[in-house]
Formats: structure tokens, sequence, C-alpha cells
């Protein structure tokens, strides 16, 4: 199965994914956060009527379609499975939603008031280049509002029990910091959602085993046996602080320094590495 091809995914999921959140808390959301975590996110972001807002990494873009909806804001989500963009489309309806297929990197060009990277900071090696990227995207005064995954990176064997390994590159806090103030982005709210996203993982693996033959049909043994063994690592780590899930939103003060650093643009001449996403997490592809 294409790595792109995401109905399948939604559709196998979508009665285990409902039953992981508390009633009115799923938004066709492909990640741990709750609908109110993503609207306490938008509303410190400055998110609000004709704010312009791009969502990297967005899926079939419940929290997109979500924020739109609630804040009446200009909306533009990227994704690079073609898949996951026609769903968002078909299911936006007549909401103001703008919606791109694409490769990230490179981001598109701003500016924009806002931009959201939700669940997906871990699918990024080099975090510092990509911060840079968003902060030339942010007009002055800009925020850049994005959830991650706080850790050492992880070891050799942490890496043969994780499903998909490739995609999994944990940063320490004070580095992200560091990348932060680089790019000239100050944080403004930092909040750890460790304990309700834990809470959310275990939920999803009682679903997933509840719905299993109907999952497997969908997407296959292996796939569903992936989604379980990664939730009870993510489950595991986030119990024990082996990993912690931060959110923040950091405000552009000034512009980026020059780090001696490739763009993310000359990394992906060099590299093409590309992100993808399938069944809620996210996917580097080296082509």
């Amino acid at each position: 199965m294409k790595q792109d091809e995401r109905a399948p995914f939604v559709h196998a999921l979508e009665r285990a994914r409902v039953a992981a959140y508390a009633p009115g808390e799923f938004v066709e959301q492909e990640s741990f956060m709750s609908a109110g975590e993503i609207l306490a996110l938008a509303c410190q972001a400055g998110v609000a009527s004709g704010v312009s807002v791009l969502d990297l990494c967005c899926g079939v873009a419940g929290p997109g379609r979500f924020i739109t909806r609630e804040f009446g804001c200009r909306y533009l989500g990227v994704d690079f499975s073609a898949s996951a963009i026609e769903i968002a489309r078909e299911r936006a309806g007549d909401l103001p939603c703008r919606f791109e297929v694409s490769r990230i990197p490179p981001i598109p060009q701003g500016p924009f008031d806002v931009v959201l990277l939700l669940e997906t900071m871990l699918a990024f090696p080099d975090k510092d280049a990509l911060l840079q990227e968003v902060s030339r995207a942010l007009t002055s005064g800009g925020r850049f509002a994005f959830t991650m995954e706080e850790g050492l990176p992880l070891t050799e064997s942490e890496r043969k029990r994780m499903p998909d390994a490739d995609t999994v590159w944990l940063s320490p806090l004070e580095d992200i910091l560091t990348s932060l103030e680089r790019a000239g982005l100050a944080v403004r709210c930092q909040e750890d959602r460790s304990p309700s996203h834990r809470a959310v993982a275990d939920l999803s693996i009682d679903a997933f085993e509840a719905d299993a033959a109907d999952i497997a049909a969908g997407i296959g043994r292996r796939a569903l046996e992936d989604l379980v063994t990664a939730h009870r690592l993510w489950s595991y780590w986030l119990q024990t602080r082996r990993v912690r899930k931060i959110a923040f939103v950091a405000e552009k003060t000034e512009p980026p320094r020059a780090s001696g650093l490739r763009s993310m643009r000359q990394l992906r001449a060099d590299q093409q590495d590309v992100v993808v996403s399938v069944g809620g997490r996210h996917h580097l592809r080296r082509r």
C-alpha cells in the first residue's frame, strides 16, 4: 500500500479514533491532541477572523477545518499526500479553506500571521533549518504554534523497537529553545501535554484492539500491529518521562540569524527528503 493512500486509514480507524476521545473532543485529528487543546493553542497563537494561517503537514486537516469553522480565519493547509488533501477538500465543504499538495520542505512563501505544525515536528531531522524557514514565512509579530516530542535521541535499541523509526527524531528542550532563538522566534507559551496525550494513546490502544478485525480488513494486519506497537511505546515513554509532549507558541520578534547551516531548500536539493503522513503518523521519505 502506497504511503500517500490515506483513505483506507481514515475509514478503518475512524471508529477507534472517536472512541479514544471524550464526547465532542474528536474533530478528525490524526494525533493525540484533543479538540480543546487544538482550540486553546489556536487562541494562544491569535487565530481569529481574517487571520492568515498556514498549516504544515495538515493531513486530512481535521484541526484546520475545526479552527476555520470556529474562528473564520484564512486557512491554507499543505500536505504531501494527495489522498489526504482530497479528503480534506471534500470534508471542508463550504468552509473558506484552501489546500495544496506539496512536499515540506519547502515551506510556502508568506507572509502568514500564524504557522501551525501539529504533532509533526519529530519527522524533521534538521529542526534548526525548518525553524529558519518558518520564521521567514511569518509576518513581523507572527506566531508559530506547534507541538513537539521532547527528549534525547532514540537509542539503537529503541529504534529497533519503534516502527518507522527513521521518522522519529526527538530533540532535547534546550536544543529547540536555541533553534527558536536563532530563528528570531520568542517563546510566549509553553505547556506540557504529556498526561493527556498518554491517556489518548492508552485509549487508542484499547480501541484498536476492540475493533481489530475491521481495522485489519481495511489496512492490513501488519499496519495494525505497527500502530499498536508505536502507541504502546509512546504511552510508556510518556509515563516514564522518557519523552514529554510540549505545546508552544513562539512570536517572530526579529529576522532569523545566519547560522552557517544550509537552508531547507538546499537540504531538499541535496537529499530530496519529503514528509508524508500515514494513519496519523508522519514519515520522512528519502527519494
